[in-house]
């Protein structure tokens, strides 16, 4: 399997040259030169796998340049019951006769990303040895919150690599913050920066595509990459879990091979849906990708008219890791279904760069709707949504899950389609962002003035859950990394922790 840059310069990469590089030199990102195929009977067998083996099954479509023993030793070492404290990994829990939730937040950091990021770093490491790579790794992340952490954590010490991260300084949850500033590890730099996540984004793209500063790394020795999912072994991982939530409805009985599911996925930055989108091109029977937003409902006006447009207000919601309005991995889907059209992405995505907004073809915003439905959700419709599925399933779900529950209550108004069994993936423990959780299942009155770690406990007490090892007693934890910059200042922060 070869590589391709969405922007067209860059053709005939093999897998390990893409992940070590992350992003395109042309500014673009790498997708797949074709479609890899799961047949019905590859289904019937991840049936019978546990989560490991499924990936192994997956990834070898994709990653031809790794052998299966290699595969197979990264996917030992990142999917660990001691990791995820599930020995399922990703389970699936079923609410009733037609709704089941993925549960992707079992890793070390409560949050979807370490579904990807506990084996990313395997793959880079065998990818730099496969390129005859002699420089040291630097991982470059922009983050909303939920993947800083998780790249952080699954970067720390890892030999001839150092893994620096960007958050927006008040744009993500106390407990996101603590959990990268009290980061353990002597490679790992997360910086605060002053604005909000595009800011942190587009400095960091900046940041890849600068010749000048590329080429100092280049002579003291250093070489990016990113973990962010505009890398090609970031975005992989995650299409291994909606193969597994298809084999493990089919063995809990809510489905039979080939039926079609619904996937509802809330997202910002469009990589999760993404990896869903792959997994249907792959050949997983989907009726409809479901793609819900928060208040920053850039993506639901672009799937509803083909219109993608940055220019509004952003704003900071209750599921801070969707705060986004520059949604990267929707370049990839473009490209995808205009036949691998770079001239057409160029043009778009310089339109975006220029004047922050573009609008696609008749033919691709009707190929795009045939495919996902959009809507987005407000932080009340967010709240009543969590209530909701708390009252009526004795489930605690978190605030960016409840955005996916409530788009897909809207859905069933909308469409009428109450009967396609569907999976909603929840992307992280609801005890992340417990002063929201505990608000609509407790309470205003009850949660007046208590801080973050106290209401861990009173949700916990509530619901009859335990608080995860990743979070609790995080308050306690030494903060390490004290570091805030200004957006113009990031280039200057790289460069002060290399020493160029």
């Amino acid at each position: 399997m070869m590589y391709e840059s969405t922007r067209g310069k860059y053709r005939g990469m093999l897998s390990a040259e893409t992940i070590k590089m992350g992003i395109a030199p042309d500014g673009g990102l790498f997708v797949p030169e074709n479609i890899m195929k799961i047949t019905q009977d590859m289904m019937e067998q991840l049936v019978g796998l546990n989560y490991r083996e499924r990936a192994v099954a997956v990834l070898t479509q994709y990653l031809t340049d790794y052998s299966s023993e290699e595969i197979e030793e990264c996917t030992g070492k990142a999917y660990t019951e001691s990791k995820f404290g599930n020995p399922e990994i990703a389970p699936v829990r079923k609410l009733n006769d037609c709704i089941s939730v993925l549960e992707l937040w079992h890793g070390p950091t409560c949050a979807f990303k370490d579904m990807a990021l506990q084996l990313m770093p395997h793959l880079l490491v065998k990818a730099v040895k496969k390129t005859g790579e002699n420089k040291e790794i630097v991982i470059l992340v922009a983050t909303s919150g939920d993947t800083g952490k998780a790249a952080l954590e699954g970067y720390k010490d890892v030999n001839g690599t150092r893994i620096i991260v960007f958050y927006p300084f008040k744009g993500v949850s106390e407990i996101q913050k603590l959990q990268m500033i009290t980061q353990e590890g002597k490679n790992v730099y997360p910086i605060g920066v002053e604005g909000n996540f595009d800011d942190a984004q587009s400095g960091v793209k900046a940041i890849f595509t600068d010749a000048e500063l590329n080429n100092t790394m280049e002579q003291k020795g250093y070489s990016f990459s990113s973990a962010n999912s505009i890398n090609w072994g970031r975005l992989v991982p995650q299409i291994v879990y909606y193969f597994s939530a298809y084999a493990d409805m089919v063995k809990q009985g809510s489905i039979s091979i080939g039926d079609k599911i619904n996937i509802v996925v809330p997202t910002g930055n469009f990589g999760n849906i993404l990896a869903a989108f792959y997994a249907m091109r792959m050949g997983l029977p989907v009726n409809r990708l479901i793609c819900a937003s928060n208040d920053n409902n850039v993506l639901t006006e672009f799937i509803n008219t083909g219109i993608y447009n940055r220019n509004r207000e952003f704003r900071k919601t209750i599921s801070p890791s969707m705060d986004i309005l520059i949604s990267s991995n929707l370049e990839r889907l473009l490209y995808e279904v205009t036949g691998h059209d770079s001239k057409r992405i160029c043009k778009w995505m310089e339109e975006l760069k220029e004047k922050g907004i573009y609008e696609v073809d008749g033919i691709t915003r009707e190929k795009v709707r045939e495919i996902f439905w959009g809507a987005y959700s407000t932080e009340e419709e967010t709240l009543a949504a969590i209530r909701k599925v708390y009252q009526e399933f004795g489930y605690v779900v978190d605030t960016h899950t409840a955005v996916g529950m409530d788009v897909y209550f809207k859905y069933v108004a909308e469409t009428g389609d109450s009967g396609t069994k569907t999976v909603i993936a929840s992307t992280a423990s609801p005890f992340k962002f417990n002063e929201s959780v505990s608000r609509a299942i407790l309470g205003d009155e009850r949660t007046k003035g208590k801080g973050e770690f106290e209401l861990l406990k009173m949700l916990s007490d509530e619901c009859g859950i335990p608080i995860p090892a990743g979070l609790k007693d995080l308050d306690k934890k030494e903060v390490r990394h004290t570091t805030v910059c200004s957006k113009e200042d990031m280039k200057a922060q790289v460069e002060r922790i290399l020493g160029i």
